[in-house]
């Protein structure tokens, strides 16, 4: 059985149990929560429900686990159960009821690891967003991995999603860049506050190729020319870079949109009407401290000009529009007011603040022969996406960056990257995928095919491991998509593939020599079989290859 089938069993017979002794079995849950001990004599898996309903029903939890120990027991599936310490109970599972677990993996394939938590829920995943005036750097590149990534995940457990990137072509951002550009193609220096790098004399050419003669207009038009075609084809370079990186959008949303429509107009005449907007000093202020923030925001300045958040609520009441009932924003280390500010345009709206959720991700760094590398000839000032995948590819650039919690800095070393080694955390379980698929054109040149006829005979330490570790992926994918953290797939690869590894060079799979085939490795093959399965799952949820060959 699987650790869920597990703690669904254990749910039902701790409630029959709690009964027998006329204590109130409501307070029992749906699903008893389960681990992995560290040591295995401790049993196949461990459960502390007995201390955790122990003083809710006014009983020694020892006294419990005991009551609970006999039950488990005399449960099918499983061969022995004990009490450990203060009231854990150490669970071991019949050989045949911990072996379906290889019969599951093959019988959902692909479907493996996917579930339905989240199919009620519908979820706009905002991410990326980088502003169109240059390459996507190295903090745009971890979000186009990480936020690829949860959507995959969040949407393997049942969520609607879509992905879509605010395309932010408003503001003085653009107007710098187009500057930028008209002083490229005039061969003037570059503006004191403009953009500087390769690209923009490449973009600036892009535009003047496609308008011959937008040097010879007047300069308002001329800006303005270079502002419209340098943002888009600024734009197409970005989609086509995330695209090689294997991350696409559902919907791309332009913040002008938000102007023209009149719906920055409609939210702030609303925030007026509902009293949340107010009058100070010229400017009209939105009352975000009365909902959590800091203090209270501007959002239409003394000028009469419209400050970034007025943009940003709009946007907000444009997604809820389209029928999200959750906004998830990714945004950078230095968007962390961004928190309490988004929650408090929410609330000042009327919605639960709830619906937006924020995710911050911290820096990335990169390390070549132990230095630091700071600077990208195109960009002139930063790394970049294609700067990352020219030195080591897309699917070990992405695990790289997914393989982290957003939670905290990385350095990314692109020597180990690039090496072909147990030293490169991709390469390393990509290489187990490899060889279960080599092992399997083995096999059929053999003649030899997978049974789970007998998985009765997998009882070694080395296959227990296996099937139990195969047994957590759906646990873990579960577990990513509830807490937002992709990363714990990668981990969770890296453990799968030790184990297999390990398995491997203890347990022979296929005969040697003259060496007659039979029931053990056939159902040697199938647990074999099961393995690669889960590799090439994880691998696709977190989008990188599951390679036949390296």
């Amino acid at each position: 059985m699987t650790p869920a089938d597990l703690a669904v069993l254990l749910s039902s017979v701790t409630r029959a149990v709690v009964a027998d002794h006329d204590l109130d079995s409501s307070l029992v849950p749906d699903a008893v929560v389960i681990e992995r001990p560290r040591h295995a004599d401790h049993g196949d898996y461990a459960t502390n429900v007995a201390l955790q309903l122990g003083k809710k029903l006014g009983v020694n939890p020892r006294e419990l686990a005991g009551w609970l120990a006999e039950g488990f027991a005399a449960a099918d599936g499983i061969a022995k159960a004990e009490v450990a310490g203060p009231g854990f109970v150490n669970i071991w599972l019949a050989a045949a009821a911990q072996n379906t677990v290889v019969t599951t993996v093959l019988d959902r394939g692909a479907q493996y690891g996917r579930g339905e938590e989240f199919v009620d829920k519908v979820i706009n995943l905002e991410f990326v967003s980088a502003n169109p005036t240059g390459p996507i750097h190295l903090g745009g590149t971890r979000w186009a991995a990480v936020g690829d990534a949860l959507g995959r995940v969040l949407a393997a457990r049942g969520a609607a999603v879509t992905r879509e990137y605010y395309f932010n072509d408003h503001g003085a951002q653009i107007d710098r860049f187009a500057r930028s550009l008209q002083a490229a193609a005039l061969g003037e220096p570059t503006p004191e506050d403009g953009y500087a790098g390769e690209y923009i004399v490449d973009i600036a050419r892009q535009v003047t190729d496609r308008v011959p003669g937008v040097l010879d207009q007047p300069e308002a038009q001329r800006v303005e020319t270079f502002r419209a075609v340098g943002v888009e084809s600024m734009f197409d370079h970005i989609k086509t870079s995330l695209h090689e990186f294997g991350t696409d959008f559902d919907v791309f949303t332009h913040e002008n949109k938000m102007f023209e429509t009149g719906l920055v107009d409609e939210c702030i005449a609303e925030l007026k009407a509902n009293g949340n907007l107010y009058e100070s000093d010229g400017a009209w202020w939105l009352r975000t401290e009365q909902y959590g923030d800091d203090k209270d925001r501007v959002v239409i300045k003394s000028d009469g000009e419209a400050a970034y958040i007025a943009g940003d609520i709009a946007y907000y009441r444009d997604k809820r529009n389209r029928g999200f009932d959750l906004c998830i924003y990714m945004l950078g280390a230095d968007h962390h007011g961004y928190i309490k500010r988004l929650k408090a345009a929410a609330a000042s709206l009327g919605d639960d603040p709830d619906t937006v959720e924020v995710l911050i991700g911290q820096m990335v760094n990169l390390v070549r022969e132990g230095k630091p590398v700071r600077m990208s000839k195109r960009a002139g000032t930063v790394i970049t996406l294609d700067d990352l995948v020219d030195a080591v590819g897309v699917d070990a650039a992405r695990y790289a960056l997914i393989r982290s919690s957003i939670d905290v800095n990385i350095d990314i070393d692109l020597d180990v990257l690039a090496k072909q080694s147990n030293d490169n955390p991709v390469y390393y379980v990509q290489y187990a995928h490899a060889r279960l698929a080599a092992l399997g054109r083995n096999a059929a040149d053999l003649g030899l095919s997978a049974s789970t006829e007998h998985l009765d005979l997998l009882d070694t330490v080395e296959e227990g491991d296996l099937i139990k570790t195969l047994g957590d992926f759906d646990e873990v994918v579960a577990t990513a998509a509830a807490l937002r953290e992709p990363h714990r797939i990668c981990r969770y690869l890296e453990s799968l593939a030790g184990t297999y590894h390990r398995f491997y060079a203890h347990c022979r799979v296929l005969p040697q020599g003259d060496e007659e085939a039979g029931d053990i490795h056939r159902a040697r093959l199938a647990l074999c079989a099961a393995s690669r399965q889960v590799l090439a799952n994880g691998l696709t949820l977190v989008g990188v290859g599951a390679p036949e060959r390296m």
